[in-house]
């Protein structure tokens, strides 16, 4: 009788380590689980922010460009056409002409010379 006592103590015994164990690994998986599930949550929410921090500076970058557009209407504007050397040279001959049939004095001559040429 002792063989069999022993017998079903060491079966007892046997079956409460393994029902044990597999408990133990089922709270370790589920652990685990948790872990990898707020990591996840964690990375997303991370992600979000970033998503959310890059709208931002594209909305704010678009905003200092339309107030820097808004600053230089003139600079986007072109040039006016500089005057051909044709009529800046009639111009001349012109103003020359007057200079010396004494409708201008020198100094008028020279102030009108200076302004077509720009100067």
């Amino acid at each position: 009788m002792g063989l069999l006592r022993m017998a079903a103590r060491t079966a007892v015994i046997s079956g409460t380590a393994t029902a044990v164990s597999g408990r133990v690994a089922r709270r370790q998986a589920g652990q685990y689980q948790a872990q990898r599930q707020q990591a996840y949550a964690a990375e997303q929410y991370a992600a979000q922010q970033q998503q959310a921090a890059m709208e931002a500076a594209a909305q704010q970058a678009a905003a200092q460009q339309a107030a820097m557009m808004a600053q230089q209407p003139a600079a986007a504007q072109p040039a006016p056409a500089a005057p051909s050397q044709e009529d800046t040279l009639a111009k001349l001959t012109q103003l020359g002409q007057l200079h010396q049939s004494g409708v201008l004095s020198d100094a008028e001559f020279a102030a009108a010379k200076a302004k077509i040429l720009g100067m």
